[in-house]
């Protein structure tokens, strides 16, 4: 099966939905703050289960993955046919979008990462000998794996769009390439008529 712009749309959209949906599980099974138990001078916070981490690497892989193809759909030669660097970035707005893109997906990327290593390293080291308020224990700050998310999704779109813009690109730069053919075949006619003219003579 032929890759085509529009399956690597589909697949970028996809990957783009799923790491939207495991941050916003994350978000949501993320637990408010653990239990904690004094003894000893020493605090002990309990969690509940949490798979907060788990849907949050999942939202992280899926965002690698969609932001992977995203850039490799922009430089792939589609129908064996390959398109130079100045063809594909000639438009301004092709510039724009793609470090957009690059730019929101490391942000959502870097959100993300902050997150789940920050619910990690709560739901590890679950035992404090200073500066703990022993009635409360700490879990990531809400609403950083839902921002992350939304921008998960932001980024996707804007893949898309460097998606559409590629294949504008691939269009003209060929058009271009069977401009330039015509004129010098063109050329060639003429030069060819004047010279059998120029022998006639």
């Amino acid at each position: 099966m032929a890759v085509s712009i529009k399956s690597i749309a589909i697949i970028v959209a996809a990957l783009g939905v799923k790491a939207f949906i495991f941050g916003i599980l994350a978000e949501i099974k993320k637990p408010a703050s653990g239990e904690a138990s004094m003894s000893h001078g020493v605090v002990t916070c309990k969690y509940p289960p949490d798979p907060s981490l788990f849907f949050g690497f999942l939202s992280i892989a899926a965002l690698i993955a969609c932001t992977l193809v995203g850039i490799c759909s922009i430089f792939y030669p589609y129908k064996g046919k390959s398109v130079p660097y100045k063809g594909l970035f000639h438009s301004t707005r092709m510039v724009v979008f793609f470090q957009i893109a690059l730019s929101v997906s490391m942000l959502a990327g870097g959100m993300l990462l902050w997150a789940t290593t920050t619910e990690l390293i709560h739901l590890t080291k679950t035992v404090h000998r200073h500066n703990v308020d022993s009635t409360d224990c700490p879990t990531a700050k809400t609403g950083l794996f839902g921002g992350a998310a939304f921008l998960a999704l932001d980024a996707s779109l804007f893949w898309l769009v460097c998606l559409m813009l590629t294949s504008n690109a691939r269009e003209d730069y060929f058009d271009e390439v069977e401009e330039e053919k015509k004129e010098e075949e063109a050329k060639l006619e003429i030069s060819s008529g004047l010279g059998e003219r120029i022998k006639h003579y």
